[in-house]
């Protein structure tokens, strides 16, 4: 499991020209089950997503389709982790 942080690189101006199609990437990798948690940070200056990938190497090429990535608008951060304990609505992420 992944926490990918990122931190916005542009003015929002920039970001929010482009977030239909960074909706539509999130919405693609829901669909196939990639993601599992996504949202903006307060104060907006990037967002988190936390992600399932069979390794880093599948994540990377995942995250390399997000708009934001292409444009260069933001800078992920990853850290892997391997969850060990969890609240009772959340054991199914404890695999």
């Amino acid at each position: 499991m992944y926490i990918i942080s990122l931190t916005y690189q542009v003015p929002l101006e920039d970001v929010d020209a482009f977030i239909p199609e960074h909706i539509a990437f999130l919405d693609k990798h829901y669909a196939a089950g990639n993601f599992l948690l996504s949202g903006r940070k307060v104060p907006r200056t990037g967002g988190v997503i936390l992600a399932t990938a069979a390794s880093r190497e599948a994540l990377d090429a995942i995250l390399e389709q997000d708009p934001f990535f292409r444009e260069k608008l933001a800078r992920y951060d990853i850290t892997e982790i391997v969850p060990t304990k969890a609240a009772e609505t959340l054991q199914y992420l404890l695999a």
